[in-house]
């Protein structure tokens, strides 16, 4: 059987190959920073990881992390419930609470989980989830996971939303999920709006911080603390893998009862093993080192703010951000490639997105600022855009 299958398989990854879709993988062997050192030898300044705040490598979080390893070892070797629970894990729940301003936290080994794991215990078929079309992938997959009737409304479009909640009156009890950051555009969810009608047609909400907490709101605390509506959201998830950190787990916060419910019946938290004692050390000290300044968050604002706006002066088609996120259309996938592939030459290290993590015909590079980038690096990247973009007739 496999025999044939092997060549279905192999078929379909050469006509992957042939659309310019094909994804290959850099291999780094640094640490991970504003600028990385790859296996071939090159250092190039990184422009596409999560790392929006520079603590991918901090080394107050690594000295964090080395002092769990002493003190409460390597893994639990158990889910939470049995024998997974430090007074660590206890601890980063309780902090993350207090830093959203909501009432309860609980952990998962990625935001992937959290999403996966919070629908399917807390809604049945006789509720309704109401979906920004733009929702990431595991948003999507945790909706499918539980009974409930889906809507979906047109990205970030509140008119649209509201045609979908009155249709939604229909069921006992209304979800409305989008992200905070959509992490494709850039954009930010009218997340005051969303509450206005999530109100007016009686609904809860939930927001996934992914990609904005840390980086936007006054001090990094997100959408919340952007549109000034912190503790009036039942559900927040996030992750420790982009701007708090970027190492790995996940997140739900919110309202206590949910994250009761979620404890007792979320498959990912009871069949997954909890985070390791030096991950939840390391985000102890992340969220310490956030409450007590916003150093970190304002730089990021400024490298973002100097970037984006030279770059609309170049004449690159930028999509609208209110983020840490770039997004330079090229809308062709293997110009995408071609252009990514030219940056790496300058020592610019991007990646061009394309079909299925965009739809097909809006392909783009998407440049990612960290508060590690100075002002050098983004110049040399401004440069470089410059110089490829004018080579491969993109911009004059």
């Amino acid at each position: 059987m496999y025999q044939d299958y092997q060549k279905y398989l192999a078929k379909i990854i050469e006509e992957i190959k042939d659309n310019g879709l094909y994804k290959n993988e850099r291999v780094i062997v640094s640490p991970q920073g504003a600028e990385i050192e790859l296996d071939t030898g090159q250092k190039v300044l990184n422009f596409c990881a999560n790392n929006y705040l520079g603590l991918s490598n901090n080394p107050g979080l690594i000295e964090a992390a080395k002092s769990a390893l002493d003190d409460h070892g390597y893994g639990m070797s158990s889910v939470r419930f049995i024998c997974g629970t430090t007074d660590l894990h206890k601890e980063l729940e309780t902090k993350i609470a207090k830093f959203f301003c909501t009432e309860d936290t609980i952990l998962y080994a990625a935001c992937f989980d959290a999403n996966g794991g919070v629908f399917e215990p807390l809604l049945t078929e006789d509720d309704a989830v109401i979906s920004d079309s733009l929702n990431h992938a595991s948003i999507i997959d945790g909706v499918r996971l539980c009974k409930a009737v889906r809507y979906r409304y047109e990205n970030a479009d509140t008119e649209d939303l509201e045609k979908q909640l009155k249709l939604a009156r229909a069921q006992r009890f209304r979800l409305i999920v989008t992200d905070g950051v959509f992490s494709m555009d850039g954009n930010v969810a009218p997340l005051r709006k969303i509450i206005d009608l999530a109100n007016k047609y009686d609904a809860m909400v939930m927001v996934d911080e992914s990609h904005s907490a840390g980086v936007v709101g006054e001090s990094g605390r997100g959408v919340t603390e952007l549109f000034n509506v912190m503790g009036q959201v039942e559900i927040i998830t996030g992750t420790l893998g982009k701007a708090f950190g970027g190492a790995i787990g996940g997140f739900t916060t919110g309202k206590k009862e949910i994250i009761e419910i979620l404890r007792q019946r979320s498959r990912p938290y009871l069949f997954s093993n909890s985070i390791p004692p030096l991950v939840a050390a390391a985000g102890i000290k992340m969220v310490d080192l956030m409450t007590d300044t916003n150093e970190l968050q304002d730089k990021l604002h400024r490298n973002s703010g100097y970037f984006i706006s030279r770059m609309t002066a170049l004449g690159f088609d930028i999509k609208p951000t209110k983020s840490a996120i770039c997004a330079v259309m090229l809308y062709d996938a293997k110009l995408s490639q071609e252009f990514a592939a030219k940056l790496l030459n300058e020592g610019i290290y991007v990646i061009g997105f394309y079909y299925p993590v965009v739809a097909k015909g809006k392909a783009r590079i998407r440049v990612q600022l960290s508060a590690a980038h100075e002002i050098e690096h983004l110049d040399k990247a401004i440069r470089a855009f410059d110089k490829i973009g004018k080579e491969m007739g993109v911009i004059k």
